[in-house]
C-alpha cells in the first residue's frame, strides 16, 4: 500500500465533552480515540499519515510526537475544510489512493480499511463511502444507490430524507476513500452552500459524480465502525462496545469468563487458552497471559508478561514478569521490574519492587520486599521489610537459596543473608549472614518503669 495514504480528522473541540482536551484525545479503555484510528491505520499498512489539528493543537502535536505529518485547522467550517487543510500535502501523495478518517471514531478496522481498498480500486471508484447497516439508522446520512446496483447516486443528510428514504438502514461513517486526484479536483469545488456556512466532505461525492466519475460504497461488517462521540454519553457507549468487542473475540480464542461485570482488556493484550478472566478484572498495555491461569476477580494487570498455570486474586501488577504455577494474592501490588518466578506463592498485603523472587519462595503476608534478588525455595515470615532506601540513594538485599527470614525482619540494604541462613524474628540486620548462620540483632531488653505514665498523663487527663 505504499501509493496510498490517510488523512485523519482531528481538529475536534467537543464542547458537550466540558473539557479542554481536543475530542480525539479522550480515551476509549485507556487509549486516546486518535491512537486507535492511527492503529488501525498501520495494522492495514497505511504508514503515511497527515493529522490535522485544531483545537487545542499543541496536544495533539504534544501526543503525534513527530510520528506524522501534521497541520493546523485554525478555524473549524467543516470536514471539507479539515481536508483542504491537508491539500498541500495531498499534493505531495498524487498518483494513489487517500482514506480520510474521523480521529474521533475509533472502532474503524484494519480489514474494513483493507476490504474497502479492494472495493475501491477493483471498481476503480473515485470516491468510495465506507458504510454500515444498522436497525436505527436516525441521525445519519442514508446511502442512495443507483437503481441498476452499479454504485451510488449520492448521500441524503436525515434533516433532508423523504420518509421513504429516512427506511434506508444503510448509513454513512464518515470515512472514504478518494482517488487523491479526485479529491484534490472535488475540494477546488467545495462551497460552503448550507444554514452553516461550512464545507461539507459529503458535497465532494455529488461534485464526483456531476464530472462523470464513479462513486460507491463500501458496506462494513463491523456494525461499530460509524460509532463516534460528542459527549460523555457516547464515550462511554464507545467504551462498552469496545470492551465488550475485544471479551468477544478472547471468547473466540478459548478464553473464559464467568461473569463480564467490571472487566476491561486492551485490545494488544493476548491471553492463552482456557484461562479464567473473574470480575473486575482490567488488563492493559502489552500483557500476555499464558493458558490454564486464573485471573481475578479485582485485578489491574499492565505491561505484564505472565506464564501458564498462575493464578492471580486482587493483584495490581506493573510492568513485570510472573512465570508459570505462581499464585499470588489477595491484595498485593508488583511493581515494576519485578520477576516472580515458577511456583512461588505470594499471599495478602505483600508488595513486591524491582526484585526478582526464585523459585517456590514463600512471602505469605505483610511484607516488602525492594530491590532485592531472592533465591530458590526462601520463606519469609510475616511482616519482614527489605530496607532499600537510606534516604539519599537505594541499595540491594541479596537472599541465598533455602533462607529463612523470621517474622517481623528488617533487612537494611546492601545486606546479604546467605544460603540456608536463618534470621531471627524481630532482628534488625545490618550485616550479611553467612551461609547456614542464624543472624539474631535485637537490642537489650530494658524496662524504664513509670515512663508510660509521665509520657501520657495530659492525655490521659484530658481524656478523664
Amino acid at each position: 500500500m505504499s501509493n496510498n495514504c490517510a488523512v485523519i480528522l482531528a481538529g475536534g473541540q467537543g464542547k458537550r465533552m466540558k473539557s479542554e482536551l481536543p475530542k480525539p484525545m479522550f480515551e476509549v479503555l485507556g487509549e486516546p480515540m486518535l491512537e486507535w484510528v492511527i492503529k488501525s491505520c498501520e495494522e492495514a499498512e497505511i504508514s503515511d499519515l497527515c493529522i490535522v489539528k485544531g483545537y487545542n493543537a499543541e496536544v495533539i502535536e504534544d501526543y503525534i510526537g513527530g510520528r506524522y505529518d501534521t497541520v493546523m485547522q485554525e478555524e473549524r467550517c467543516g470536514t471539507g475544510h479539515a481536508v483542504m487543510m491537508a491539500s498541500e500535502w495531498l499534493e505531495k501523495n498524487k498518483g494513489g489512493n487517500v482514506l480520510i478518517l474521523c480521529g474521533d471514531a475509533p472502532l474503524v478496522d484494519a480489514d474494513t480499511i483493507r476490504q474497502s481498498l479492494d472495493c475501491h480500486i477493483r471498481n476503480n471508484n473515485a470516491v468510495t463511502v465506507i458504510t454500515s447497516e444498522v436497525d436505527n439508522p436516525f441521525g445519519y446520512g442514508r446511502i442512495l444507490r443507483c437503481a441498476d446496483g452499479n454504485g451510488i447516486m449520492g448521500i441524503v443528510e436525515e434533516k433532508d430524507a423523504t420518509n421513504e428514504q429516512k427506511k434506508i438502514r444503510e448509513i454513512n461513517s464518515g470515512a472514504y476513500w478518494f482517488k487523491t486526484e479526485q479529491l484534490l479536483y472535488a475540494l477546488e469545488r467545495l462551497k460552503p452552500n448550507n444554514s452553516q456556512g461550512e464545507y461539507y466532505l459529503t458535497d465532494s461525492v455529488f461534485i464526483l459524480l456531476d464530472a462523470g466519475y464513479r462513486a460507491d460504497a463500501y458496506i462494513s461488517p463491523n456494525p461499530d465502525v460509524v460509532l463516534g462521540a460528542n459527549d460523555r454519553r457516547g464515550l462511554l457507549r464507545l467504551n462498552d462496545a469496545a470492551r465488550m468487542a475485544i471479551i468477544e473475540k478472547q471468547l473466540d480464542g478459548g478464553v473464559e469468563f464467568l461473569c463480564t461485570d467490571g472487566v476491561s482488556i486492551g485490545r494488544n493484550v493476548k491471553i492463552g487458552v482456557g484461562t479464567k478472566i473473574l470480575q473486575g478484572t482490567i488488563i492493559k498495555g502489552d500483557t500476555e497471559i499464558g493458558e490454564d491461569c486464573v485471573i481475578g476477580p479485582n485485578c489491574l494487570i499492565e505491561n505484564c508478561k505472565i506464564g501458564r498455570g498462575t493464578s492471580l486474586n486482587s493483584v495490581q501488577a506493573h510492568d513485570s514478569q510472573i512465570d508459570d504455577d505462581v499464585k499470588i494474592g489477595p491484595f498485593v501490588n508488583i511493581r515494576p521490574g519485578s520477576h516472580i518466578k515458577s511456583k512461588v506463592k505470594i499471599g495478602d498485603f505483600v508488595e513486591v519492587k524491582n526484585s526478582e523472587i526464585g523459585e517456590r519462595t514463600s512471602i505469605s503476608h505483610l511484607t516488602y520486599v525492594g530491590d532485592s534478588d531472592v533465591g530458590v525455595n526462601v520463606n519469609f515470615g510475616c511482616g519482614v521489610a527489605t530496607a532499600n532506601y537510606d534516604g539519599e540513594s537505594k541499595a540491594r538485599t541479596l537472599i541465598g537459596d533455602n533462607a529463612f527470614i523470621g517474622c517481623n525482619t528488617n533487612l537494611i540494604a546492601p545486606v546479604k543473608v546467605g544460603s540456608c541462613a536463618y534470621t531471627a524474628a524481630g532482628s534488625t540486620v545490618t550485616e550479611d549472614v553467612p551461609d547456614g548462620a542464624l543472624a539474631i540483632e535485637r537490642s537489650d531488653f530494658t524496662i524504664k518503669e513509670g515512663f508510660g505514665t509521665r509520657k501520657l498523663k495530659a492525655r490521659v487527663k484530658k481524656s478523664n
